[in-house]
C-alpha cells in the first residue's frame, strides 16, 4: 500500500530542535538542536546532524586502492518529523511554522509569494 505524502514545514537547512525522547542526562537527545541535512516526505523523516547516533558495523573489505574500508562506524539515523520543531531565529527556541502569502514585483511583474514565518516571533525563515 503506497503512503501519501504530505507538505512538510520543515526544509533541509533549517536549524530544529528534538522535543521528545529521552532527556540528555539520560543520555537521550531531547532540547539538542541540529541542522536538518536531508529530508524524507515519503516516511515523514528528517535526517538531523549529530541526532539521533547509532553505531553500524559494516562489513571490513579492502578498496582498488589496497586501502582497509569498514569496521564500526558511528553515523545519524533518520528522526520522525513530529519529534522535532524548528527553532525561532530570535529566541533560540522551538516554535511552529506559519505561511503567508504577500506580492512581489520582479522584473515590472507582480508575484505571489508563500514565505514562512515563525510564528512566536513573527520573523521570517
Amino acid at each position: 500500500m503506497a503512503q501519501k505524502t504530505v507538505k512538510l514545514k520543515i526544509k533541509k537547512g533549517d536549524l530544529v530542535q528534538v522535543i521528545t525522547g529521552a532527556k540528555q542526562e539520560r543520555g537521550g537527545d531531547r532540547g539538542k538542536q541540529g541542522k536538518v541535512l536531508k529530508v524524507f516526505p515519503e516516511s515523514s523523516r528528517v535526517l538531523v546532524e549529530g541526532i539521533n547516533r547509532i553505531t553500524k558495523h559494516t562489513k571490513v573489505g579492502q578498496s582498488q586502492r589496497g586501502t582497509k574500508t569498514g569496521g564500526i562506524e558511528v553515523i545519524e539515523a533518520p528522526v520522525h518529523i513530529s519529534n522535532v520543531a524548528v527553532v525561532d531565529p530570535e529566541t533560540k527556541k522551538p516554535t511552529r511554522v506559519g505561511y503567508r502569502t504577500e506580492t512581489v514585483e520582479r522584473d515590472g511583474r507582480e508575484r505571489v509569494v508563500r514565505i514562512r514565518f515563525a510564528k512566536s516571533s513573527g520573523k521570517d525563515l
